[in-house]
């Protein structure tokens, strides 16, 4: 299971999605170009000193990340609203990839049309988004628990 970052445009979120997968063993693309550097003070304030145990990958487009993809196993995932199937009808695989659009804009048509699924989270009228970090953390959590991926160790 992966996690992919579509051109993230603030640090602490993306900081924050990294010190989960760090944690749960996940690795991490960044598709750029992205609002920060990888070496952002806020970034590295939310990602602690998790961020050296990550295993991490940066794409500088939208085509290199596709490119890389190429002979790699999995599903492209796409966490959006627009979405009609919520996470907790959906069965995740291992080999999953997970992917998060701008936290001020999502992904394009382009994006959105390339990934193989699309799933949300249900929420309540009225509401428009989650934090993705939250949100990921959320969906992350049921796919490993669906393929039974969490690392082993403390619980």
């Amino acid at each position: 299971m992966r996690i992919a970052l579509y051109q993230p445009d603030i640090p602490g979120n993306a900081g924050a999605v990294m010190r989960t997968a760090a944690c749960l063993g996940v690795g991490v693309d960044i598709i750029g170009p992205s609002g920060f550097a990888v070496s952002d003070r806020k970034l590295r304030r939310a990602g602690m000193d998790y961020l050296d145990r990550l295993d991490l990958a940066d794409h500088v487009s939208w085509e290199a990340y596709q490119d890389s993809l190429r002979d790699q196993p999995g599903r492209l995932v796409l966490l959006t609203t627009k979405a009609e199937r919520s996470y907790l009808q959906f069965t995740f695989r291992a080999d999953d990839i997970l992917l998060l659009g701008r936290e001020s804009a999502g992904v394009p048509e382009e994006v959105h049309d390339a990934a193989e699924h699309a799933i949300r989270v249900p929420m309540a009228p009225g509401t428009r988004s989650l934090n993705v970090a939250q949100a990921l953390a959320m969906v992350l959590g049921e796919a490993l628990r669906q393929t039974e991926g969490f690392p082993e160790g403390r619980e």
